[in-house]
């Protein structure tokens, strides 16, 4: 790879958070303890949620949720089929179902009317995906889980920050985990944060996100607490550390820097990419703000030459490199097996998916690489024009 190809991704990290890290070792406390407290503190302030559990990733937050939830063997939670199949995959732990649904046109958040298709005596939960970082209807979704008397968990994995309505995501439905990967727009390297305004549940996740234990180590091993503890249940192993909350507490306080680096860069692709006929650009509806996790446009296929896989190729001989969100859970060998799932059932996910191609949006990539990202598209879209 030459020094001038512009990776699909790179995380915002500089001296701050290096310096804070380096405290962090030096402070003796590795696995949780006080760092990670304040981070939940702080995040939970700067989401507004009245509670913020951390966890190890967004699979171990989900995971807890449903089990503070009661998930039963047979129980069903409905999951749109554009996501990362760790949505559906934490269903399985439980021996219930994930019912998979098709997306809305355009945003390829999850179909309010195949919820409702859906919705079964057996289902209890629902699982909404931000998809790319813009909220789903989060209005119509919670109306149908108050009307069926089930719970939401919004998966907001890619909405960190990013509002529905003027309110900002964390702070609107039963329970919302979001995801401090790597790739994040918040990165800790791997970890999570289940936010609620339910005190029950999030003592719950809490207590389980370390083997049961009603007491973590900080609070066994710090100079004030006993060396005591119980185990209330059969719990998880699922807890953050003050490593991954040094790079957290640095991060939250560049976050809203960070989102306004990612917007300039998507009104430049807005502003230079909608005159080309041979891609469309991403759809945000009027009455909320993306977090811009992804920008990810479509191939007009009808009018080109070549395939998106191609395409991609040529994208990366030319020093750019992209992604794909995602491969539809319907199409992955074991959800399609295992759950009888029919490409047929999946029309607007399918014809996404050939078309999808996930373009560099991060903090630190310079207006010079946004243009030649711009140009390689339109170079490309012109070359291989029907």
């Amino acid at each position: 790879m030459t020094d001038n190809f512009i990776q699909f991704h790179k995380p915002y990290i500089n001296d701050d958070e290096i310096n804070e890290v380096v405290a962090t070792l030096k402070s003796g406390w590795l696995s949780m303890g006080p760092r990670t407290i304040q981070f939940e503190e702080n995040f939970k302030d700067y989401i507004g949620a009245d509670f913020s559990v951390s966890v190890n990733s967004w699979t171990a937050g989900g995971h807890l949720a449903l089990e503070a939830f009661g998930l039963q063997p047979g129980d069903e939670v409905i999951v749109p089929t554009m996501t990362f199949p760790a949505t559906a995959e934490i269903v399985y732990y439980f021996g219930a179902k994930p019912v998979i649904v098709d997306v809305e046109e355009g945003t390829f958040n999850i179909s309010i009317k195949e919820i409702e298709k859906a919705i079964t005596k057996k289902t209890k939960v629902i699982i909404p995906v931000h998809y790319a970082g813009q909220p789903a209807d989060l209005d119509e979704i919670n109306q149908i889980a108050k009307a069926y008397n089930l719970k939401v968990i919004e998966d907001a994995a890619h909405s960190l920050p990013a509002f529905y309505k003027g309110e900002k995501i964390g702070s609107i439905s039963d329970v919302t985990v979001f995801s401090f990967y790597a790739t994040k727009t918040l990165c800790t390297g791997e970890g999570g944060m289940i936010c609620s305004n339910n005190e029950e549940f999030s003592e719950r996740t809490r207590l389980m996100r370390m083997h049961g234990m009603n007491r973590d180590a900080w609070k066994r091993y710090s100079d004030a607490c006993s060396w005591y503890y119980e185990i209330i249940g059969p719990g998880f192993k699922y807890n953050f550390t003050d490593l991954q909350a040094a790079l957290g507490l640095v991060q939250l306080r560049k976050v809203d820097e960070m989102l306004e680096m990612r917007k300039h860069i998507a009104a430049l692709y807005t502003k230079e990419l909608r005159g080309n006929e041979y891609i469309y650009l991403p759809v945000i509806k009027d009455d909320r703000e993306t977090s811009w996790h992804l920008y990810p446009i479509r191939l007009n296929l009808e009018a080109l030459t070549i395939g998106r896989n191609d395409f991609i190729n040529e994208l990366k001989s030319l020093g750019v490199g992209t992604g794909v969100h995602f491969m539809p859970v319907h199409q992955h060998k074991f959800y399609k097996d295992s759950l009888l799932l029919q490409n047929n059932d999946y029309p607007v996910a399918n014809d996404a998916f050939e078309r999808l191609i996930s373009i560099p949006i991060y903090p630190g990539l310079t207006d010079n690489q946004v243009a030649k990202v711009i140009e390689s598209i339109h170079f490309l879209t012109k070359k291989f024009s029907r």
